[in-house]
């Protein structure tokens, strides 16, 4: 299953929600199902009446087509682990017809690993189906790689449908579908590794920010591997010249990467950086367009 993590455009500093819903659009009619207020989309860096926009605006798009949501809690280093302040994020997210993903708090970070399962539990109980997330604090402060024995604890969670899995590290996701194989075959492992977006071969789903870039291609990708084309190699393998450059440090500045690869594909009026990220140099923008073409040779 592929998901594709959607970029909130921004331009003069404003939200382009005329972009977005472009944006959104192309991924529906890829076949991808889009995840909304994720790091993608600067979720960290929207108030609360935002957060709630974007999920107005995906559920219009969306029409009833599956979509996940980042059930997002904004919180200080230190602060504790509030549920019901978690179970109100989901709850908004499945109002709008989506599924939530338990994104990721300081509150959540500073549990034990059988206490983060049992606030897995509690969650479930409470919302129904919903996607676990491991993230690394490469991508933001709060995020936090559990031990192999808590993940085991939320693969036993029947209403954790998966686990999107975002160490940029290829050994702990090979950990975590040997587990997963063993015990709950149904469970899936999105890969949010941008650096091997090959991890589709080995039996993960995948919930990528790269894949924003180019949703129609990352679908093509996927059924060239299914069809069981040679082409794939090439394709995948231009595709993953594209996030080695976008992801390298500081990792939270692919997304003024992804806008400025959109832009020069002419999808977005601006190449425009949101909220508290990093920016790349403007030198970058031949260095994608580049690296672009040499993905439209294999295309």
């Amino acid at each position: 299953m592929g998901i594709s993590a959607v970029l909130l455009p921004y331009h003069h500093g404003l939200i382009d929600w005329a972009g977005f819903d472009s944006h959104l659009s192309r991924t529906l009619k890829a076949g991808l199902i889009p995840a909304v207020n994720m790091d993608t989309g600067y979720v960290h860096a929207l108030g609360l009446d935002e957060r709630a926009k974007v999920l107005r605006h995906t559920a219009m798009i969306t029409a009833g087509a599956p979509f996940v949501a980042g059930a997002y809690v904004h919180d200080e280093p230190g602060a504790p682990f509030t549920r019901a302040a978690h179970l109100a994020a989901a709850e908004e997210i499945l109002k709008a017809g989506g599924t939530p993903v338990l994104f990721p708090s300081y509150g959540l970070a500073s549990l034990t690993g059988p206490e983060l399962v049992a606030a897995h539990q509690a969650f479930g109980q409470a919302c129904g189906p919903f996607i676990g997330f491991e993230l690394s604090s490469a991508f933001h402060p709060a995020g936090r790689i559990w031990d192999l024995e808590t993940f085991n604890g939320v693969l036993g969670i029947k209403a954790c449908t998966g686990v999107k899995h975002s160490s940029l590290r290829r050994a702990p996701e090979w950990e975590r579908l040997a587990a997963r194989d063993a015990t709950r075959p149904d469970f899936r492992v999105y890969s949010g590794n941008d650096l091997a977006i090959d991890m589709m071969m080995y039996g993960s789903d995948y919930l990528l920010g790269l894949s924003t870039v180019a949703p129609d291609l990352f679908a093509r990708r996927d059924a060239m591997w299914a069809a069981g084309d040679p082409g794939f190699g090439d394709l995948n393998d231009a595709l993953q010249a594209i996030g080695s450059f976008m992801f390298r440090p500081p990792v939270p500045a692919y997304r003024h990467s992804a806008a400025q690869l959109l832009h020069v594909r002419g999808l977005l009026k601006s190449c425009e950086a949101g909220p508290d990220t990093p920016e790349r140099p403007s030198s970058d923008v031949d260095v994608l367009r580049s690296l672009w073409e040499r993905v439209e040779a294999v295309a």
